[in-house]
């Protein structure tokens, strides 16, 4: 790794750092301005925090949620990378599939919750399709858009070597869209992890962070209602660097030697 991109992370990590504190102490001066009942304090929050962390529910509610997103955005990823790949050789497919995402994509992924309860029942399954729909969208349009900007040279070299529309898709194409398909999971990822909370919060079904924070709210424990909050804040940016940013630097190693 070289000193220029050591200077880069630190920065990042600092920047990161900074962002953090800023927005603790604004939580911390609403805090000293409205009664305790309106708004706990940060101490008192992450105390809390730690007893939930000891308590078998809170585990339960952590471990739903987490299987709900790895089902929708793993189920997201392989369709959204899986069409994006066939509309590069595919050109009519693609132009109609991205028709189709840019109409369903201005419909809010929670607005399907009503139509998938009475289809599906309650249970964990509406929820997934939920967290897919979300994550589907921004995969398969990086994707997409990646493959309009690799070379024709490199496709035609391709094809004069006979490759078949399976090789290019492997050979060629996978390959080119990498940095974007990367990219465009973390995007993904943000989607899914904000739809996952919100379907928890409006379906009100089984364990899970959404469902323990609208519990909190509905019984205005306001110290539960700021742990779930926290603990949200906390798990969406350390899934993203530890799992995603790490798998962007692995794939990518090239860019960042």
């Amino acid at each position: 790794m070289s000193s220029k991109t050591r200077i880069t992370g630190n920065r990042k990590r600092l920047a990161f750092i900074l962002a953090v504190a800023v927005i603790l102490f604004g939580w911390q001066l609403a805090a000293w301005s409205l009664p305790a009942f309106l708004m706990p304090d940060v101490p008192t929050v992450i105390a809390r925090l730690g007893q939930e962390l000891q308590s078998e529910g809170f585990r339960a509610a952590l471990a739903g949620s987490l299987g709900r997103l790895g089902a929708g955005y793993g189920f997201a990823m392989v369709l959204g990378v899986g069409f994006g790949l066939i509309g590069a050789v595919l050109f009519f497919f693609r132009e109609v599939l991205k028709s189709a995402i840019i109409i369903l994509q201005s419909i809010p992924s929670i607005a399907w919750v009503p139509l998938l309860l009475i289809v599906m029942g309650f249970g964990s399954t509406p929820i997934i399709v939920v967290v897919a729909i979300a994550a589907f969208f921004p995969a398969a349009l990086s994707v997409m858009n990646a493959t309009e900007s690799v070379q024709h040279v490199h496709v035609s070299a391709a094809r004069v070597m006979g490759a078949s529309r399976w090789e290019l898709l492997k050979r060629v194409y996978l390959p080119a869209v990498m940095p974007e398909l990367i990219t465009g999971a973390q995007l993904a990822f943000g989607n899914a992890w904000r739809a996952l909370i919100s379907a928890e919060m409006l379906v009100g079904f089984g364990k899970g962070l959404g469902r323990s924070l609208s519990y909190a709210g509905e019984t205005a424990d306001m110290v539960g209602v700021m742990t779930n909050i926290l603990a949200i804040a906390i798990l969406a940016p350390l899934i993203d660097q530890v799992l995603l940013e790490r798998l962007k630097h692995r794939v990518l190693r090239y860019q960042y030697v």
